[in-house]
C-alpha cells in the first residue's frame, strides 16, 4: 500500500484530492454523528443520578451559554483563521506555542479514542437486552464482539474518507429518527405533577444542595456535545470554508434541542429516584413505561445503530488529529502517513489498536460506560480552553481584524468558552483528572521525538516547568490510584 510522509509547516495549507471533499450535508451530518451517540439515549438516568429538575435546567442553562460560546469561537475561526486546519489543535499551537498545541492534539485524541472504548462498551450492553451473556459491555463475549466491530470499521474507513462519510451520512439520519419519536411519544405523556415532585431535589439528601447537583450534570452535559468541533477538524476536507461555520451551528441547535427536551420531558414520566435507578440506556425504561416492552426493544436497537455511527465518526476524528499534526511537525511525521486513498493509514492503525488495548482492559477492570465517557470528557478541555483563549487573544490583540472591525462579540465569545472550560475542569474532580495526566505524561516523549525530527528546541523554560509539573502530576495520580486513595478505571 502506497504512503505519503509529508512535513507541512502549519498555516500552510494541506492538499486534499477533490474526490475526498466534503460538502454541508455531510460536514453537519460528521457534527450531528459525532454528538449523537451514547450519550443522549443515557441522558434521563445519568442526569438524574445526581440532580433534580431544578439543577438539570440550570445545567442545561450553563451548557447551552459555555457551548453556544465554543460554537461561536469555532465558527468565528473557521472564517478568520482559514490558513489553519485540524481545528482546536491547530488553534492552540498558533495562539500559544508548540508545546500547549501538541497536549491540545494528544488530548483531542486521547478523548476520541477512550470515547470509542466507551461506545464499544454500551453498544454490547444495549445488545445485552437480547443476548445476556453480553453483560454490562465488559464480558470476554462483548469484548470479542467490540473487536470484531472496531476492526470492520477500521476497514471501511481504508476504503475512503468520503465513501465513509457518506456511510455516517445514512446512519445519522436513522440514529436521529428515533430520538425525535421518543420525543414525540414523551411529551404527549407528560404529567407536570410528577416533574414538579421534589422540584429541588433537596428532599434527597444524598443529592446535595443545588450547586452540588448542578456541577453533576456538567461531565454528562460536556460529553454529549463532544464532536460539536467536527467540521473544523474536517477543515482540510470542505468543499467550501463557510460550510463549516453552518454544519458547526445546524449542530449545535439540533441537538441542544433534542438533549434537553429527553431530559426534561422524561422527569414528566418517571421521578428523579426512579430515573436515577434505571439501567442504560435509560431512554428505553422511560418508554417502556410509557407503551410498554416494544418501547425499550426500539430504543436498545436504535442505540445499537446510533453508537455504530458515532464509532464510525469518532474513529475519523481520532485518526485525523494526529495525522495532520504528523505533518506539521507536531507529533513524530510516521503519523502523517497516507494510504493511496488519502486516509491516514498509520494515524487510523495506531488509534484502533489502543482502542482495542483499552477494551482488553475493560475486561480486567469491569470498567464501565459512564467512567470512561467521563475520563474522555475531562480529556477534551484543553483543546476546548485554548480555542476559546485563542479566539479571545485574536481579537484583543486585533490580529486577522480589519481596521475598524468590530471585536466585542468574538471577544466575549472566546472569554465565555474559556470560563466554561475551566468551570468544567472544576466539576470534573480529582479523580478523572488524576486520570487524564496519567494518559497526557506519556505524549511528552512523542513530543520530544517530534522536535528532534524537526532539528527544533525542544523546550522554552515556561514549557519544561509545565512538562516537569505534568509528570510530577501523573506520577502523583498513579500514586494514589496504587493506595486507593483516588479510584482508577
Amino acid at each position: 500500500m502506497a504512503t505519503t510522509d509529508i512535513n507541512v509547516p502549519i498555516g500552510e495549507k494541506i492538499a486534499t484530492p477533490a474526490s475526498a471533499k466534503l460538502r454541508l450535508g455531510s460536514l453537519t451530518a460528521l457534527v450531528i454523528g459525532s454528538m449523537v451517540g451514547s450519550g443522549v439515549f443515557s441522558l434521563p438516568q445519568n442526569m438524574a443520578a445526581g440532580a433534580g429538575p431544578l439543577a438539570i435546567l440550570i445545567g442545561w442553562a450553563i451548557t447551552a451559554v459555555g457551548m453556544l460560546a465554543l460554537v461561536f469561537v469555532y465558527q468565528s475561526l473557521a472564517v478568520r483563521r482559514p490558513d489553519l486546519d485540524a481545528g482546536p489543535y491547530a488553534y492552540a499551537k498558533a495562539g500559544f506555542g508548540p508545546f500547549v498545541g501538541f497536549n491540545s492534539a494528544w488530548g483531542y485524541w486521547i478523548s476520541a479514542w477512550v470515547g470509542n472504548v466507551s461506545y464499544a462498551v454500551i453498544v454490547f450492553s444495549a445488545l445485552s437486552y437480547f443476548f445476556p451473556a453480553f453483560g454490562d459491555g465488559n464480558t470476554w463475549q462483548a469484548v470479542l464482539g467490540a473487536s470484531i466491530l472496531l476492526w470492520l470499521i477500521h476497514i471501511l474507513i481504508l476504503a475512503g474518507i468520503r465513501q465513509a462519510a457518506v456511510v455516517n451520512t445514512i446512519v445519522t439520519v436513522a440514529k436521529i429518527a428515533p430520538v425525535v419519536l421518543f420525543v414525540g411519544i414523551v411529551a404527549v405523556a407528560f404529567k407536570l405533577n410528577v416533574w414538579t415532585l421534589d422540584f429541588t431535589g433537596l428532599g434527597n439528601a444524598s443529592l446535595g444542595t443545588i450547586a452540588a447537583q448542578v456541577k453533576s450534570t456538567m461531565l454528562v452535559t460536556l460529553w454529549v456535545f463532544i464532536g460539536i468541533e467536527g467540521a473544523s477538524v474536517f477543515s482540510a476536507r470542505a468543499e467550501r470554508r463557510k460550510d463549516i461555520a453552518t454544519a458547526t451551528v445546524l449542530g449545535f441547535f439540533t441537538c441542544l434541542a433534542l438533549y434537553a427536551l429527553v431530559s426534561l420531558l422524561s422527569l414528566g414520566i418517571l421521578s428523579q429516584p426512579e430515573l436515577a435507578a434505571l439501567k442504560n440506556p435509560s431512554m428505553a425504561g422511560v418508554l417502556e413505561a410509557v407503551v410498554g416492552p416494544w418501547g425499550a426493544v426500539l430504543i436498545n436497537l436504535a442505540l445499537v445503530v446510533s453508537v455504530v455511527g458515532a464509532f464510525l465518526s469518532w474513529t475519523l476524528l481520532a485518526a485525523e488529529v494526529p495525522h495532520v499534526a504528523g505533518k506539521d511537525g507536531t507529533m513524530p511525521k510516521f503519523f502523517g502517513r497516507e494510504s493511496e486513498r488519502g486516509v491516514p493509514s498509520t494515524s487510523l492503525l495506531i488509534t484502533n489498536l489502543l482502542v482495542q488495548a483499552f477494551l482488553v482492559i475493560t475486561l480486567f477492570a469491569q470498567s464501565t460506560y459512564q467512567a470512561l465517557f467521563y475520563i474522555a470528557s475531562a480529556a477534551i478541555l484543553v483543546p476546548y480552553i485554548f480555542s476559546g483563549a485563542f479566539a479571545a487573544k485574536l481579537a484583543l490583540t486585533g490580529e486577522s481584524y480589519q481596521s475598524g472591525e468590530g471585536r466585542t462579540g468574538p471577544l466575549v465569545a472566546g472569554v465565555l468558552a474559556t470560563i466554561y472550560g475551566l468551570w468544567l475542569v472544576y466539576a470534573a474532580g480529582p479523580a478523572y483528572l488524576f486520570m487524564c495526566a496519567i494518559l497526557y505524561a506519556p505524549g511528552i516523549i512523542f513530543y520530544v521525538w517530534a522536535r528532534r525530527e524537526g532539528n527544533q528546541r525542544v523546550f522554552h523554560p515556561v514549557e519544561a516547568i509545565i512538562a516537569v509539573a505534568l509528570v510530577a502530576v501523573a506520577i502523583l495520580a498513579v500514586y494514589e490510584m496504587w493506595t486507593g486513595a483516588v479510584s482508577a478505571l
